[in-house]
Protein backbone atom coordinates (compact mmCIF):
# COMPACT_ATOMS: atom_id res chain seq x y z
CA UNK A 1 0.00 0.00 0.00
CA UNK A 2 1.53 3.53 -1.29
CA UNK A 3 2.33 5.55 2.14
CA UNK A 4 -0.08 8.67 2.34
CA UNK A 5 1.38 12.11 2.97
CA UNK A 6 1.03 12.29 6.35
CA UNK A 7 3.04 8.89 6.65
CA UNK A 8 5.40 9.75 4.77
CA UNK A 9 6.12 13.30 6.83
CA UNK A 10 6.22 11.48 9.62
CA UNK A 11 8.89 9.26 8.68
CA UNK A 12 10.85 11.55 7.17
CA UNK A 13 10.75 13.64 10.21
CA UNK A 14 11.83 10.16 12.24
CA UNK A 15 14.60 9.62 10.19
CA UNK A 16 15.54 13.13 10.52
CA UNK A 17 15.26 13.40 14.43
CA UNK A 18 17.20 10.25 14.68
CA UNK A 19 19.93 11.32 13.01
CA UNK A 20 20.32 14.48 15.20
CA UNK A 21 20.15 12.38 18.26
CA UNK A 22 23.28 9.79 17.12
CA UNK A 23 24.95 11.11 14.52
CA UNK A 24 28.55 10.53 13.43
CA UNK A 25 29.86 13.70 11.86
CA UNK A 26 32.65 15.44 13.47
CA UNK A 27 32.18 18.70 14.81
CA UNK A 28 32.46 21.40 14.31
CA UNK A 29 31.61 21.74 10.89
CA UNK A 30 33.41 23.97 8.34
CA UNK A 31 31.27 25.04 5.71
CA UNK A 32 34.43 26.19 2.51
CA UNK A 33 32.00 28.10 0.44
CA UNK A 34 28.85 30.79 1.32
CA UNK A 35 27.00 30.56 -1.74
CA UNK A 36 22.91 29.24 -2.07
CA UNK A 37 24.20 25.39 -1.62
CA UNK A 38 26.71 26.43 1.17
CA UNK A 39 24.79 28.75 3.16
CA UNK A 40 21.66 26.27 3.40
CA UNK A 41 24.06 23.57 4.34
CA UNK A 42 25.28 26.04 7.07
CA UNK A 43 21.76 27.43 8.32
CA UNK A 44 20.29 23.32 8.62
CA UNK A 45 23.38 22.28 10.58
CA UNK A 46 22.76 25.89 12.68
CA UNK A 47 18.84 24.44 13.21
CA UNK A 48 20.10 20.98 14.41
CA UNK A 49 22.31 22.06 16.90
CA UNK A 50 25.97 21.75 15.23
CA UNK A 51 28.27 24.86 15.57
CA UNK A 52 29.07 25.71 11.61
CA UNK A 53 32.19 27.64 10.86
CA UNK A 54 32.04 29.55 7.69
CA UNK A 55 34.64 30.43 5.25
CA UNK A 56 34.63 32.23 1.68
CA UNK A 57 36.94 34.46 -0.45
CA UNK A 58 34.16 37.00 -0.89
CA UNK A 59 34.27 38.95 1.97
CA UNK A 60 30.40 40.23 1.21
CA UNK A 61 29.03 36.75 0.90
CA UNK A 62 30.78 35.38 4.35
CA UNK A 63 29.35 38.23 6.06
CA UNK A 64 25.82 37.88 4.68
CA UNK A 65 25.84 33.98 5.60
CA UNK A 66 26.98 34.69 8.96
CA UNK A 67 24.02 37.83 9.37
CA UNK A 68 21.31 35.65 8.48
CA UNK A 69 22.59 32.61 10.94
CA UNK A 70 24.12 30.13 9.09
CA UNK A 71 27.29 30.05 11.17
CA UNK A 72 30.39 31.71 12.31
CA UNK A 73 33.47 33.39 10.32
CA UNK A 74 36.46 31.22 11.02
CA UNK A 75 39.03 33.07 12.45
CA UNK A 76 42.54 31.20 11.47
CA UNK A 77 44.60 32.74 13.71
CA UNK A 78 42.49 32.30 17.22
CA UNK A 79 41.88 28.29 15.56
CA UNK A 80 46.07 27.94 15.28
CA UNK A 81 46.13 29.57 18.50
CA UNK A 82 44.04 27.59 20.21
CA UNK A 83 45.19 24.30 17.85
CA UNK A 84 41.14 23.60 17.24
CA UNK A 85 40.33 22.37 14.03
CA UNK A 86 36.78 21.30 12.04
CA UNK A 87 35.99 17.95 12.47
CA UNK A 88 33.78 17.94 9.27
CA UNK A 89 35.04 20.40 5.72
CA UNK A 90 31.89 20.84 3.44
CA UNK A 91 33.47 21.62 0.49
CA UNK A 92 30.61 24.01 -0.93
CA UNK A 93 32.77 25.14 -4.46
CA UNK A 94 31.98 25.82 -8.12
CA UNK A 95 32.83 22.47 -9.88
CA UNK A 96 36.17 24.03 -11.49
CA UNK A 97 37.94 24.83 -7.99
CA UNK A 98 36.15 22.55 -6.07
CA UNK A 99 39.17 19.61 -7.16
CA UNK A 100 42.03 22.44 -5.08
CA UNK A 101 40.05 23.16 -2.22
CA UNK A 102 39.22 19.41 -1.21
CA UNK A 103 43.11 18.51 -1.83
CA UNK A 104 43.59 21.76 0.51
CA UNK A 105 41.36 20.67 3.36
CA UNK A 106 43.02 17.09 3.37
CA UNK A 107 46.58 19.10 3.81
CA UNK A 108 44.86 21.45 6.56
CA UNK A 109 43.25 19.43 8.09
CA UNK A 110 44.79 16.25 9.16
CA UNK A 111 41.69 14.33 10.97
CA UNK A 112 38.75 16.17 9.16
CA UNK A 113 36.21 14.31 6.92
CA UNK A 114 36.13 16.53 3.69
CA UNK A 115 33.18 16.46 1.34
CA UNK A 116 32.25 18.09 -1.70
CA UNK A 117 28.52 19.46 -2.90
CA UNK A 118 30.05 19.80 -6.69
CA UNK A 119 27.11 18.17 -9.15
CA UNK A 120 30.15 16.36 -11.14
CA UNK A 121 31.90 13.65 -9.15
CA UNK A 122 34.03 12.24 -11.57
CA UNK A 123 36.75 14.79 -12.90
CA UNK A 124 36.96 15.81 -9.00
CA UNK A 125 37.61 12.35 -7.69
CA UNK A 126 39.85 11.96 -10.38
CA UNK A 127 42.01 15.45 -9.20
CA UNK A 128 42.48 13.58 -5.98
CA UNK A 129 43.47 10.93 -7.05
CA UNK A 130 46.21 12.54 -8.98
CA UNK A 131 47.42 14.24 -6.41
CA UNK A 132 48.05 11.58 -4.49
CA UNK A 133 50.34 10.03 -7.52
CA UNK A 134 52.10 13.27 -7.29
CA UNK A 135 52.63 12.56 -4.02
CA UNK A 136 50.66 16.30 -2.97
CA UNK A 137 48.67 14.01 -0.30
CA UNK A 138 48.99 10.46 0.48
CA UNK A 139 46.53 7.52 -0.03
CA UNK A 140 45.60 7.97 3.97
CA UNK A 141 44.37 11.88 3.40
CA UNK A 142 42.49 10.57 0.56
CA UNK A 143 40.94 8.08 2.32
CA UNK A 144 39.26 11.09 3.99
CA UNK A 145 37.25 12.13 1.06
CA UNK A 146 34.08 11.49 0.15
CA UNK A 147 31.92 12.92 -2.94
CA UNK A 148 28.33 13.81 -2.70
CA UNK A 149 25.85 15.79 -4.40
CA UNK A 150 22.71 16.91 -3.05
CA UNK A 151 19.71 17.40 -5.83
CA UNK A 152 18.36 20.79 -4.64
CA UNK A 153 18.48 24.25 -5.59
CA UNK A 154 16.83 27.33 -6.34
CA UNK A 155 16.22 29.72 -9.35
CA UNK A 156 18.36 32.48 -7.14
CA UNK A 157 21.44 32.16 -6.25
CA UNK A 158 23.80 33.64 -3.34
CA UNK A 159 23.48 33.29 0.36
CA UNK A 160 20.28 35.74 0.79
CA UNK A 161 18.39 32.96 -1.21
CA UNK A 162 19.59 30.14 0.95
CA UNK A 163 17.30 28.40 3.15
CA UNK A 164 17.37 25.92 5.76
CA UNK A 165 14.78 23.51 4.58
CA UNK A 166 16.42 23.29 0.98
CA UNK A 167 17.60 19.77 1.16
CA UNK A 168 14.01 18.86 2.84
CA UNK A 169 13.11 15.30 0.54
CA UNK A 170 15.33 16.27 -1.91
CA UNK A 171 18.07 13.36 -2.89
CA UNK A 172 21.45 13.52 -1.69
CA UNK A 173 24.22 11.32 -3.92
CA UNK A 174 26.74 9.54 -2.15
CA UNK A 175 29.95 8.75 -4.32
CA UNK A 176 32.31 6.77 -2.04
CA UNK A 177 35.11 4.54 -3.44
CA UNK A 178 36.33 1.53 -2.18
CA UNK A 179 39.58 3.24 -0.42
CA UNK A 180 36.42 5.37 1.53
CA UNK A 181 37.21 5.17 5.42
CA UNK A 182 33.81 3.80 6.82
CA UNK A 183 33.49 6.55 8.90
CA UNK A 184 33.91 9.13 6.58
CA UNK A 185 30.92 7.65 4.43
CA UNK A 186 28.94 7.45 7.24
CA UNK A 187 29.58 11.17 8.37
CA UNK A 188 28.12 12.02 5.07
CA UNK A 189 25.31 10.27 5.13
CA UNK A 190 24.34 11.11 8.57
CA UNK A 191 25.13 14.92 7.43
CA UNK A 192 22.66 14.59 4.61
CA UNK A 193 19.66 12.54 6.60
CA UNK A 194 20.38 15.57 9.25
CA UNK A 195 19.68 18.15 6.87
CA UNK A 196 16.27 15.84 5.62
CA UNK A 197 17.57 14.38 2.19
CA UNK A 198 17.42 10.94 0.94
CA UNK A 199 20.73 9.47 0.86
CA UNK A 200 21.29 7.60 -2.57
CA UNK A 201 24.71 5.75 -3.06
CA UNK A 202 26.35 5.32 -6.77
CA UNK A 203 29.98 5.23 -7.72
CA UNK A 204 31.31 8.30 -9.86
CA UNK A 205 30.61 7.28 -12.84
CA UNK A 206 27.10 6.16 -12.48
CA UNK A 207 26.28 9.42 -11.11
CA UNK A 208 28.02 12.03 -13.64
CA UNK A 209 26.14 9.00 -16.51
CA UNK A 210 22.76 9.87 -14.91
CA UNK A 211 23.26 13.28 -14.38
CA UNK A 212 23.97 14.22 -17.99
CA UNK A 213 20.86 12.54 -18.98
CA UNK A 214 18.43 13.67 -16.11
CA UNK A 215 19.81 17.21 -15.30
CA UNK A 216 22.69 18.30 -17.86
CA UNK A 217 20.23 17.43 -21.26
CA UNK A 218 16.96 19.24 -19.82
CA UNK A 219 19.35 22.18 -19.62
CA UNK A 220 20.99 22.11 -22.88
CA UNK A 221 17.66 21.73 -24.79
CA UNK A 222 15.67 24.24 -22.57
CA UNK A 223 18.45 27.37 -23.35
CA UNK A 224 18.61 26.18 -26.95
CA UNK A 225 14.84 26.72 -27.40
CA UNK A 226 14.99 29.25 -25.43
CA UNK A 227 17.50 31.29 -27.62
CA UNK A 228 15.12 30.96 -30.75
CA UNK A 229 12.59 33.36 -28.88
CA UNK A 230 15.87 36.17 -29.47
CA UNK A 231 14.54 37.82 -32.26
CA UNK A 232 10.79 36.57 -32.06
CA UNK A 233 8.02 39.18 -31.98
CA UNK A 234 6.24 40.78 -29.11
CA UNK A 235 3.23 39.32 -30.83
CA UNK A 236 4.47 35.88 -31.02
CA UNK A 237 5.22 35.41 -27.98
CA UNK A 238 1.77 37.00 -26.25
CA UNK A 239 0.59 33.44 -27.15
CA UNK A 240 2.71 31.45 -24.90
CA UNK A 241 1.10 29.30 -22.70
CA UNK A 242 2.44 26.93 -20.04
CA UNK A 243 4.39 24.73 -22.35
CA UNK A 244 6.57 27.19 -23.53
CA UNK A 245 7.28 28.26 -19.90
CA UNK A 246 7.30 24.59 -18.96
CA UNK A 247 10.59 23.60 -21.50
CA UNK A 248 12.11 26.54 -20.91
CA UNK A 249 12.07 27.36 -16.80
CA UNK A 250 15.59 26.60 -16.32
CA UNK A 251 16.57 28.68 -19.47
CA UNK A 252 17.16 31.39 -16.58
CA UNK A 253 19.73 29.15 -15.06
CA UNK A 254 23.59 30.62 -14.48
CA UNK A 255 25.69 30.82 -17.52
CA UNK A 256 28.93 30.86 -15.82
CA UNK A 257 28.20 27.70 -13.38
CA UNK A 258 27.06 26.20 -16.31
CA UNK A 259 30.07 26.27 -18.26
CA UNK A 260 31.53 24.39 -15.92
CA UNK A 261 29.19 21.73 -15.13
CA UNK A 262 28.99 20.89 -19.07
CA UNK A 263 32.93 21.56 -19.74
CA UNK A 264 33.47 18.92 -16.29
CA UNK A 265 30.78 16.19 -17.54
CA UNK A 266 31.64 16.90 -21.55
CA UNK A 267 32.49 13.08 -21.79
CA UNK A 268 29.33 12.01 -20.47
CA UNK A 269 27.02 14.46 -22.04
CA UNK A 270 28.03 14.43 -25.62
CA UNK A 271 27.07 10.24 -26.67
CA UNK A 272 23.49 11.66 -25.21
CA UNK A 273 23.62 15.18 -28.24
CA UNK A 274 24.72 12.83 -30.58
CA UNK A 275 21.68 10.51 -30.42
CA UNK A 276 19.18 13.51 -30.14
CA UNK A 277 21.29 14.80 -33.07
CA UNK A 278 20.16 11.34 -35.21
CA UNK A 279 16.66 12.26 -33.66
CA UNK A 280 16.69 15.63 -35.14
CA UNK A 281 18.20 14.65 -38.58
CA UNK A 282 15.81 11.78 -39.36
CA UNK A 283 12.91 14.22 -38.02
CA UNK A 284 14.37 17.08 -40.24
CA UNK A 285 14.54 14.55 -43.16
CA UNK A 286 10.84 13.55 -42.52
CA UNK A 287 9.43 17.22 -42.36
CA UNK A 288 11.23 18.13 -45.64
CA UNK A 289 9.35 15.94 -47.50
CA UNK A 290 5.75 15.34 -44.86
CA UNK A 291 3.44 13.63 -48.27
CA UNK A 292 5.98 10.59 -48.54
CA UNK A 293 5.49 7.35 -47.78
CA UNK A 294 5.91 6.84 -44.45
CA UNK A 295 6.49 10.40 -43.10
CA UNK A 296 3.74 10.46 -41.21
CA UNK A 297 4.09 7.16 -39.53
CA UNK A 298 7.84 8.36 -38.94
CA UNK A 299 6.63 11.53 -36.73
CA UNK A 300 4.15 9.56 -35.00
CA UNK A 301 6.43 7.25 -33.58
CA UNK A 302 9.41 9.57 -32.66
CA UNK A 303 6.11 11.54 -30.73
CA UNK A 304 5.11 7.82 -29.35
CA UNK A 305 8.74 7.44 -28.06
CA UNK A 306 8.85 10.41 -25.99
CA UNK A 307 5.62 9.11 -24.53
CA UNK A 308 6.79 6.03 -23.79
CA UNK A 309 10.27 7.96 -22.01
CA UNK A 310 7.99 10.34 -20.70
CA UNK A 311 5.62 7.80 -18.79
CA UNK A 312 9.24 5.98 -17.15
CA UNK A 313 9.72 9.55 -15.10
CA UNK A 314 8.88 8.27 -11.23
CA UNK A 315 5.67 9.99 -10.21
CA UNK A 316 4.84 11.65 -6.44
CA UNK A 317 7.21 10.73 -3.87
CA UNK A 318 9.08 8.69 -6.25
CA UNK A 319 6.79 6.12 -6.40
CA UNK A 320 5.98 4.21 -10.10
CA UNK A 321 4.59 6.83 -12.74
CA UNK A 322 0.66 7.09 -12.54
CA UNK A 323 -1.75 8.52 -14.96
CA UNK A 324 -3.56 11.41 -13.65
CA UNK A 325 -7.04 12.90 -13.96
CA UNK A 326 -6.87 16.62 -14.46
CA UNK A 327 -9.56 18.96 -13.43
CA UNK A 328 -9.19 22.90 -14.71
CA UNK A 329 -11.24 25.21 -12.69
CA UNK A 330 -11.65 29.37 -13.94
CA UNK A 331 -10.41 31.67 -10.73
CA UNK A 332 -10.45 35.62 -11.11
CA UNK A 333 -6.68 37.30 -10.73
CA UNK A 334 -8.10 38.35 -7.05
CA UNK A 335 -6.56 37.50 -3.61
CA UNK A 336 -7.30 34.76 -2.41
CA UNK A 337 -8.91 32.77 -5.03
CA UNK A 338 -6.60 29.78 -4.81
CA UNK A 339 -6.92 29.26 -1.46
CA UNK A 340 -10.50 28.96 -1.42
CA UNK A 341 -10.85 26.21 -4.21
CA UNK A 342 -8.31 24.03 -2.61
CA UNK A 343 -10.26 24.82 0.78
CA UNK A 344 -13.52 23.54 -1.45
CA UNK A 345 -11.24 20.36 -2.41
CA UNK A 346 -10.01 19.62 1.16
CA UNK A 347 -13.37 19.85 2.30
CA UNK A 348 -14.58 17.36 -0.37
CA UNK A 349 -12.00 14.98 1.04
CA UNK A 350 -10.56 14.80 -2.02
CA UNK A 351 -6.42 15.03 -2.58
CA UNK A 352 -4.66 17.12 -5.03
CA UNK A 353 -1.82 14.90 -6.40
CA UNK A 354 -0.31 17.75 -8.91
CA UNK A 355 -1.20 21.81 -9.13
CA UNK A 356 -0.26 24.28 -11.61
CA UNK A 357 -1.92 27.14 -12.88
CA UNK A 358 -2.29 28.83 -16.26
CA UNK A 359 -2.99 32.41 -17.15
CA UNK A 360 -5.43 33.47 -20.27
CA UNK A 361 -4.30 35.81 -21.98
CA UNK A 362 -6.10 39.41 -22.45
CA UNK A 363 -8.58 38.27 -19.22
CA UNK A 364 -7.50 38.36 -15.83
CA UNK A 365 -8.54 35.13 -15.10
CA UNK A 366 -6.30 32.08 -14.47
CA UNK A 367 -7.15 28.44 -15.10
CA UNK A 368 -6.29 26.19 -12.50
CA UNK A 369 -5.24 22.41 -13.03
CA UNK A 370 -5.42 19.93 -10.66
CA UNK A 371 -4.44 16.19 -10.83
CA UNK A 372 -6.21 13.90 -9.19
CA UNK A 373 -6.48 10.00 -9.16
CA UNK A 374 -8.80 9.07 -11.92
CA UNK A 375 -11.57 7.78 -9.82
CA UNK A 376 -11.75 11.02 -8.06
CA UNK A 377 -12.71 13.23 -10.98
CA UNK A 378 -16.10 12.84 -11.50
CA UNK A 379 -16.86 13.70 -7.70
CA UNK A 380 -14.44 16.30 -7.44
CA UNK A 381 -16.48 18.20 -10.93
CA UNK A 382 -19.40 17.86 -8.92
CA UNK A 383 -18.40 19.42 -5.71
CA UNK A 384 -16.62 21.78 -7.38
CA UNK A 385 -19.80 22.73 -9.53
CA UNK A 386 -22.32 22.40 -6.51
CA UNK A 387 -20.08 25.30 -4.69
CA UNK A 388 -20.13 27.68 -7.68
CA UNK A 389 -16.91 27.31 -9.54
CA UNK A 390 -16.79 27.55 -13.12
CA UNK A 391 -15.14 24.14 -14.28
CA UNK A 392 -13.83 23.62 -17.78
Amino acid sequence: MTPTPAEDTAALEKVTQTTQARHTIPTPVLVRGTGLLGTSIGLGLRAAGLEVLLSDPSPSALAVAQDIGAGTILDSESAAATGRQPGTVVVAAPPDVAGEEIIRALEMYPSAVVLDIASVKGAIAEQVHRAVIDQRITASQASRYVGTHPMAGRERSGPVAARGALFTAAPWVICAEDSTRPDSVAAAEDLARLLGATVFTMTAAEHDDSVALISHLPQIAASLLASRLQDTSTQALSLAGNGLRDTTRIAASDPQLWVQILTANAPQIAPILHGMREDLDRLITTLENPTADGSRLDVAQLISEGNRGQARIPGKHGAPPQAFSVVTVLVDDTPGQIVAVLTDVAEAGINVEDLRLDHSAGYEVGMLEMSVVPGRKEKLVEELTNRGWKVV
